[in-house]
């Protein structure tokens, strides 16, 4: 056999003792299938070097490298050339997997002939290597990545030092091609992933470096971009504003009683909004204009605005607002009718929080750790926050008013009880078809449920 006789010229060259040794099929089969179990053991390793290397976010090696953790210093300096790293980690797993495909080939045509053997062989390793060599190692390596990239960092600067001839070789050869093909060759970006900053700002909360106020803050700034105007605008109903046929001092009026410095001006209805006025130039025109009072008009004063649809991300709309200096937008649907309008503070709101007035109540009253008391034009997304339930939040409605609405399917009375998942939901406050206020009570069973679902997300000791 080829095999055999290769085997026996490797022996003799190094003088190997061997004497009574018998080169039959048993044993090459034997110590092929030895060598084959290493090879797969090292293609583990180079996988999971991989994804264990890759996948440990930038700030954690940081702080472990500050925290004097043994072995995070050479990790760092692996991670340092990301792309000689990543070439070093190929030409291993490649040589280990190439290898253990000639070797396992060899070993099957002993005993089923070449064709075969060979068939045997790709189909075999393949899925062994698969199983053993990529799926378990790297599943293994995601959930330990910052202790096996740190058991992993000497194997792998000996395997650099080891291969390094064919590294540097690769390594020239893959910066040359990305050059021809026009590629940056990044393999690693040099930036934290959004991803990362929550964790962050997650785990910042969980060890006491950040306050609660401050935690809820930058929650609120990633959630910003992916919230629409229609979340923060005070709707139609609750709009002021005054018509264009109105007089001054009716304007000044109506600003002073909503306590509004910004009223918008419509001609006919709502509908038809022809921009915004402000107290300060109606006082002034007023009192120290050129023109006589007789004389002064609304339509002299009027500032113009932005009409935006109700599903514009409120991110996008501040920038356009900042741009364009206005403090003020309607907001209109897809027919053009209008909606209700949104402001600077608005948006600014859902970032630093409910910024109050006097006289103004808070939007979520506490009660007790169980009840809250809510106001009906409230988001569902804070109610959920604010006592840590799960309502679910429809196409159709975006606040608790519009939730309990949906439920009901018709108009509401004071006193009335809605029961959703655990949460009793009861009526507190209707005046005329509009919910202004509502009061949620979890009950038992949902605190019972969540104490189930925390022993389930438990890790098990054993």
């Amino acid at each position: 056999m080829a095999l055999s006789s290769l085997l026996e010229v490797v022996l003799a060259t190094y003088e190997l003792p061997v004497v009574g040794l018998e080169l039959d099929e048993s044993l090459v089969t034997t110590l092929g299938a030895l060598v084959l179990v290493v090879l797969l053991g090292l293609s583990g390793f180079f996988s999971s070097s991989e994804i264990a290397l890759f996948n440990l976010p930038k700030h954690r090696l940081e702080t472990m490298v500050e925290d004097g953790v043994e072995g995070a210093g050479l990790v760092k300096s692996l991670k340092d050339d990301p792309h000689r790293l990543l070439v070093t980690i190929l030409v291993g797993n490649n040589i280990v997997n190439i290898a253990m495909s000639s070797i396992a080939t060899a070993l099957l045509s002993i005993y089923f002939g070449g064709l075969v053997g060979v068939v045997l062989a790709t189909f075999g390793v393949t899925a062994v290597v698969l199983l053993f060599g990529e799926s378990v190692p790297k599943s293994y390596a995601v959930e330990n990545t910052e202790s096996w990239s740190i058991r992993i960092s000497k194997p792998l600067k000996a395997t650099e030092y080891l291969l390094f001839p064919l590294i540097v070789l690769f390594d020239y050869l893959t910066r040359q091609v990305n050059k021809l093909t026009g590629s940056t060759g990044a393999i690693e970006s040099p930036y934290v992933t959004r991803d990362e900053i929550q964790e962050m700002i997650e785990s910042g909360e969980r060890e006491g470096v950040l306050e609660e106020e401050e935690h809820e803050m930058l929650t609120r700034i990633f959630r910003f971009n992916q919230t629409i105007v229609k979340e923060v605008m005070t709707p139609r109903l609750d709009m002021t504003a005054i018509s264009k046929d109105a007089g001054i001092d009716e304007a000044i009026e109506t600003c002073i009683q909503s306590g509004h410095a910004r009223v918008p001006v419509y001609e006919g209805s709502l509908d038809n909004v022809q921009g915004v006025v402000h107290i300060r130039d109606l006082v002034r025109d007023l009192n120290y204009g050129e023109a006589e009072t007789e004389d002064l008009e609304i339509a002299d004063l009027i500032q113009p605005t932005l009409h935006v649809p109700e599903s514009k991300n409120v991110d996008e709309l501040l920038t356009e607002m900042r741009e364009n200096r206005m403090h003020m937008a309607i907001v209109i649907d897809e027919f053009g009718t209008t909606e209700g309008l949104v402001t600077m503070e608005d948006m600014v709101e859902e970032i630093i929080g409910e910024i109050l007035e006097g006289g103004e109540e808070q939007p979520i009253e506490e009660i007790d750790d169980e009840t809250v008391l809510v106001r009906g034009e409230v988001n569902i997304e804070d109610v959920n926050e604010a006592l840590e339930i799960d309502l679910p939040e429809g196409e159709e409605f975006e606040t608790i008013a519009g939730f309990i609405f949906n439920r009901a399917g018709r108009l509401v009375e004071e006193g009335e009880e809605i029961e959703f998942d655990g949460v009793r939901i009861t009526v507190e406050t209707v005046e005329n078809t509009r919910i202004m206020k509502a009061r949620l009570q979890k009950l038992e069973r949902y605190d019972e449920v969540d104490e189930e679902v925390d022993e389930l997300e438990e890790p098990d000791a054993n």
